[in-house]
């Protein structure tokens, strides 16, 4: 399959977005290592990222969140890169499709979790979960001509 050429910024965008997210995710995997004292946020009302970060939610099957994070960013930050667009594999186009998917089904849990279980609010998790939509409506705008779904007559 040769791939449908996907708009130059939806790859540059897509790239820049999981740039992003490696970086607040590394940040969050740091604090999460070295102590909450790092992090650069409230620690009192509806804002508290320490509550948030030091929680039972900040783990999903024994792993933090953050580290979790970390692999998902790493993962989007190679099959974003302007090689991973081009590939021909139609594996690594519906694996992009699909980890975006899970990203977001995953954030929503998190969300859910800050403000109907912790009662609080991390403003650098919050900066993840922005990212992560963002690259979804990248992603869902362009993806689906390049895999065959719908004509790419734009």
């Amino acid at each position: 399959m040769s791939p449908v050429a996907v708009p130059r910024w939806a790859v540059m965008s897509t790239g820049i977005l999981s740039l992003c997210g490696v970086g607040i995710s590394t940040y969050l995997t740091i604090a999460h290592f070295v102590g909450t004292q790092i992090l650069a946020c409230s620690d009192n009302a509806l804002v508290n990222c320490t509550a948030v970060t030091t929680s039972k939610q900040s783990y999903f099957l024994g792993m933090p969140v953050a580290v979790l994070g970390l692999a998902f960013y790493l993962v989007m930050v190679v099959v974003n890169s302007p090689w991973g667009w081009r590939r021909s594999e139609r594996v690594v186009h519906l694996g992009r499709v699909i980890l975006c998917g899970g990203g977001l089904v995953f954030i929503a849990w998190l969300i859910i979790a800050e403000f109907l279980i912790i009662e609080h609010v991390c403003l650098w998790c919050t900066g993840v979960h922005v990212v992560t939509i963002a690259l979804a409506l990248v992603i869902s705008r362009v993806s689906p001509a390049q895999l065959g779904w719908v004509r790419s007559d734009d």
